[in-house]
């Protein structure tokens, strides 16, 4: 399968031509040399590429962390790899735990909003417009 064309392998691995075409600009898939007629020809090697960006991607790892993992391919650098594996999934907690504070603020909001007419605001819209108070720490990470 070492003779298919950017349209083939885009098509086995489910991505657009564009998307080969950007990461062969990243340096995360190869440009193959062109043949006769001045066309390019892939392998099966590329289609694998792709197939491994795609599912890092889906475990939350960006493009420049892709190439990191791609350049770690050794067997010798399975520690660095590991690592690489912890810390994205000490941020994947970390996001998880952002995200059910979001849910109880949010099951909280739409507890206190009752049914029928209201004589005051709507309690969801009061809050969102409330001025927040500033904590020392929030102003500290801008």
């Amino acid at each position: 399968m070492k003779n298919l064309t950017i349209g083939g392998i885009a098509a086995l691995a489910s991505v657009h031509k564009e998307t080969v075409r950007y990461y062969q600009q990243l340096g995360l898939v190869p440009q193959p040399a062109r043949t006769q007629g001045s066309i390019r020809r892939y392998g099966e090697e590329t289609v694998s590429r792709l197939l491994f960006i795609k599912r890092a991607q889906e475990l939350g790892f960006t493009l420049a962390e892709v190439k990191r993992l791609l350049s770690l391919e050794r067997p010798q650098e399975c520690a660095a790899v590991k690592q690489l594996a912890r810390e994205k999934l000490e941020l994947v907690r970390s996001r998880i735990t952002d995200l059910n504070r979001m849910r109880r603020a949010l099951e909280s909001l739409v507890e206190q909003c009752g049914t029928g007419p209201r004589r005051r605001a709507c309690p969801i819209i009061a809050t969102l417009s409330r001025r927040q108070e500033t904590r020392p720490d929030a102003r500290s990470k801008k």
